[in-house]
């Protein structure tokens, strides 16, 4: 079955890099790798959005961050889970409370260390997206597990790292150049003054980011970062410095060596013109200064809101971020190590959305969840093992909140026989009900990505429509 070509853009395409450009530009060190922008046709942009991806790597476990409530339900999944099922006496304070009632009288309680998101969820500013994961195509435990497997093609290397981070990001396994974050900045970079500020990692660098013409900038959680030669001393020599900073931006007849130096010429422009609109927008200041210290997302969600601040400086219309929570493979240690991420995940959000707020673009910038996989339901003694479906969260004022999208899954290790165990495959793992591509697709629809220009970004949406599932979940306003 052949795929849709991610690479592919209709009315708003963008010329591809030329092969000259695109050898200097990955032989760059990462403060350098600002390679020459493809030109592009207008994007229809007069106001500001924003799309913030949180990615949990490691793989999150579902199960006790949307932690199923209701005795039905409830009581298999402690039964279930063992000693790593969290208690119902302490869901109380996290319980969520949607508009309108689940099918079957599901509930739903996020983590007990979640509060401030349950919060967001209840005053209608956060959603979850139930059991969301790569797909190629439409698919059940039937289609999975039987013998005509052509028909029913899967996502390779499933429950491996490496390429299921890469599946999110990109919709193909690892060695992935090109993410749909990146083609939604390829599609945006004409909207923009400085097209190098559309796409910003303050997480090092992803997949996610990279466009056909988008390239990522990456930045510190404090600071820009600099070109050390070129800004400071060199052995403790100011003259040093002024020959390398000389050397490494003069013009050249040898086409590598100029195109090295004009790109570096780049690197020193952008870092100059970020850090001088970051200056108008001081950590000390508030709003930023509310994010908790020592809290890794919340100090990179800080980053991002004061490039946020300094978007009237910087020319930018449009811009989609990266940042990232780490240690979320618990095999081991779940009950202990889980909840300080989550409540780290709940804090930072919480006081990410705050400080939007303040500055009145709330409307206008969006974050959501992703991560590797999710996890078995079954315990492994202390932990979980390796998933495939996951829920996650939006959160923004622009989401339709306090509401849940997709199915919820049945509380089992999908061993019934029961038509419900259709959306498992052993141990409580989740096939997924919803495509990443579907996910994806109602956050581009937001972001202004007309019907046309999808398909190029999410290769596989095509195969997704009609009942079941739906080419636009609804959870964007």
């Amino acid at each position: 079955m052949n795929l849709i070509d991610p690479k592919r853009h209709s009315r708003r395409a963008f010329l591809r890099r030329t092969s000259q450009l695109a050898l200097s530009g990955a032989a760059l060190p990462f403060a350098l790798n600002l390679a020459a922008l493809g030109e592009a046709a207008a994007f229809d942009a007069t106001d500001y959005k924003a799309l913030v991806c949180v990615f949990l790597r490691g793989g999150n476990d579902y199960a006790n961050t949307v932690v199923t409530y209701d005795d039905a339900s409830y009581n298999p999944y402690s039964a279930v889970r063992g000693n790593i099922a969290i208690a119902k006496a302490s869901l109380g304070g996290t319980l969520l409370n949607p508009l309108s009632a689940l099918p079957g009288g599901r509930q739903y309680a996020l983590n007990p260390a979640m509060t401030g998101l349950a919060n967001l969820f209840n005053i209608g500013a956060a959603a979850v997206q139930l059991n969301v994961g790569p797909l190629v195509a439409p698919l059940t435990r039937v289609g999975f597990s039987g013998s005509d497997r052509r028909s029913f093609p899967i996502p390779p290397s499933l429950f491996s790292h490496n390429d299921q981070q890469s599946l999110w990001q990109s919709s193909s396994p690892e060695g992935s150049t090109v993410g749909w974050g990146g083609n939604l900045g390829d599609l945006a970079l004409s909207a923009n003054g400085s097209a190098l500020f559309t796409c910003i990692s303050v997480s090092g660098n992803a997949v996610f980011l990279s466009g056909d013409s988008a390239l990522q900038y990456q930045i510190g959680t404090s600071n820009a970062v600099k070109i050390a030669s070129v800004t400071g001393s060199v052995y403790g020599s100011n003259a040093v410095q002024g020959a390398i900073s000389t050397l490494v931006q003069a013009s050249s007849t040898q086409v590598l060596e100029n195109e090295y130096n004009a790109v570096t010429r780049r690197a020193i422009a952008a870092e100059t013109q970020i850090s001088a609109a970051l200056a108008g927008n001081p950590a000390a200041n508030a709003p930023f200064n509310t994010f908790t210290a020592g809290n890794p997302l919340a100090e990179q969600l800080r980053m991002v809101t004061r490039i946020i601040a300094s978007r009237t400086a910087l020319g930018s219309k449009r811009q989609v971020f990266f940042v990232t929570l780490d240690g979320f493979d618990h095999h081991d240690d779940l009950t202990t190590k889980h909840p300080v991420l989550l409540g780290q995940l709940s804090s930072a959000l919480s006081e990410f959305y705050a400080a939007t707020q303040a500055l009145g673009v709330a409307g206008q910038v969006t974050a959501f969840t992703a991560s590797d996989f999710g996890r078995t339901l079954s315990s492994n003694g202390d932990g979980s093992d390796h998933g495939w479906g996951n829920h996650h969260l939006m959160v923004g004022g622009a989401v339709r909140g306090r509401t849940f999208y997709g199915a919820a899954p049945p509380v089992s290790v999908g061993n019934t026989g029961a038509p419900e165990d259709q959306w498992h495959i052993g141990q409580g793992r989740l096939l997924p009900s919803t495509s990443v591509d579907q996910y994806a697709a109602t956050l581009a629809r937001w972001f202004g990505v007309a019907e046309s220009e999808l398909a190029g970004i999410l290769p596989n949406l095509g195969r997704f429509g009609g009942a079941g599932y739906p080419g636009n979940l609804g959870f964007m306003g």
